[in-house]
């Protein structure tokens, strides 16, 4: 499980300096500010996220199964949060609005957040 987690890791990472370089050059001059900002969050939101989960697959104060838990709400938190800013900002492009696209963003910021907080959970229930 470590290996996978760590990979899905690194791969996030390289993704989010794609997606970084393709906002700064391809969508500056295409987006509104507001959803450059939105892209950008997303693109920011996915590399503390990819780091993250590197810290996981190398932390051994947790159990696999936590780890495992912890690695699906991330990883789910992000394709959700990360992923519906990037598709609003993509599609509007293209001059398609797709409200049904902006309520995953708060399911996956809440995933994000649940991944957060059982990793802390699991620390502290941690016996030493």
């Amino acid at each position: 499980m470590d290996k996978k987690i760590t990979a899905t890791g690194a791969l996030l990472g390289f993704l989010a300096i794609v997606f970084g370089a393709f906002g700064a050059h391809a969508l500056k001059k295409v987006l509104t500010v507001d959803l450059l900002a939105a892209f950008e969050t997303g693109v920011r939101y996915q590399m503390y996220n990819a780091l993250f989960l590197l810290f996981l697959g190398k932390f051994d104060l947790v159990s696999e199964r936590s780890k495992k838990i912890v690695y699906n709400l991330v990883l789910w938190g992000i394709v959700l949060f990360s992923g519906s800013l990037y598709t609003i900002s993509l599609l509007s492009v293209a001059d398609i609005q797709v409200r049904l696209v902006g309520i995953l963003t708060p399911f996956g910021g809440l995933l994000l957040i649940m991944g957060w907080f059982w990793l802390f959970i699991e620390i502290i229930r941690k016996k030493s």
